[in-house]
């Protein structure tokens, strides 16, 4: 196991050895030295090594002698690669928490402006196979044999069309690595739904689907439905989210400026108000009650 971007390396490691004696190997915090471990099997030896989440600070404080070299990550995990043991003749597996370029992410991911902390998978050239963490999505980058395995389960609705699933990855002779794919099944998924209240909530709608997903749901009413979650959850009681798409969503909710303010009355101000808000004009009878209203508080 290797630490992450949101964990602590230093408190992960505590009890370290203690877990080794039992199989289970946690990567300690980086001070210029990656650790690794080794196996055996009929095609001779293999070297998992443990490179857990790094930043340019650590390893230029680590590695002190370079330190005005490494200007970014890029630079950083090349320093850090360059400095680890690899008999590249043998097959060599790194396991790794870092942003590679090119990575399909999603909203529940935390990512850096302007990628930052991007690296190239050209970095990981020396490794038969990089078993990767950080990204949500799984997907391979740059070549098969550098992939995240993504995350288990789905962590926001960006994720919703994902199929989750496991890697497998069987290292036969050197050059030879096979992958494949296990699905994985939640017992609630997450998914998107999209309609009228009418028409979500219609026995043919939903007969056949598990009405206990995690759901987000878009109603396509132009008005508002009240009290409309609660309603919904009587057939999808894990609802999540409800959201509208119709006129006054999808029109431009900025506010411009009204222009010369005190020659306009209450009446002019709150009708502009109001079609920018909703991307369509007072009826007559919301106008009637708005101007009975402001005549009511100027009394």
């Amino acid at each position: 196991m290797v630490s992450g971007n949101h964990d602590s390396a230093e408190r992960l490691a505590f009890g370290a050895r203690l877990m080794n004696a039992r199989g289970i190997f946690l990567s300690q915090a980086y001070e210029g030295q990656v650790e690794k471990i080794g196996f055996e099997d009929a095609h001779g030896p293999v070297t998992i090594h443990l490179l857990p989440f790094i930043r340019p600070s650590a390893v230029r404080h680590a590695l002190s002698e370079e330190a005005e070299s490494i200007t970014d990550y890029q630079t950083a995990l090349e320093a850090v690669v360059r400095h680890m043991e690899i008999f590249r003749e043998e097959r060599n597996v790194l396991l790794a928490h870092q942003f590679v370029t090119g990575a399909m992410c999603c909203e529940s991911e935390e990512v850096t402006v302007g990628g930052l902390d991007n690296v190239d998978a050209s970095v990981f050239d020396a490794f038969d196979y990089v078993a990767l963490g950080h990204i949500h999505s799984p997907q391979s980058v740059g070549r098969p044999q550098v992939r995240y395995c993504g995350t288990p389960l789905k962590y926001s609705f960006s994720e919703a069309a994902q199929e989750k699933s496991l890697t497998v990855v069987e290292l036969e002779e050197k050059g030879n690595v096979q992958i494949r794919t296990l699905p994985l099944k939640p017992l609630r998924d997450m998914r998107r739904i999209k309609g009228t209240y009418m028409e979500v909530t219609d026995r043919s709608f939903y007969e056949g689907t598990n009405c206990e997903d995690y759901i987000q749901v878009t109603l396509t009413d132009e008005e508002d439905v009240p009290d409309g979650l609660q309603k919904l959850r009587t057939i999808y009681p894990n609802i999540m989210r409800l959201e509208y798409d119709n006129c006054r969503t999808r029109g431009n909710t900025g506010l411009e400026e009204t222009g010369e303010i005190e020659k306009k009355s209450e009446l002019e101000l709150f009708s502009e108000f109001y079609e920018k808000q909703n991307n369509q004009p007072m009826s007559a009878i919301q106008e009637a009650f708005i101007r009975k209203m402001i005549e009511e508080m100027k009394e």
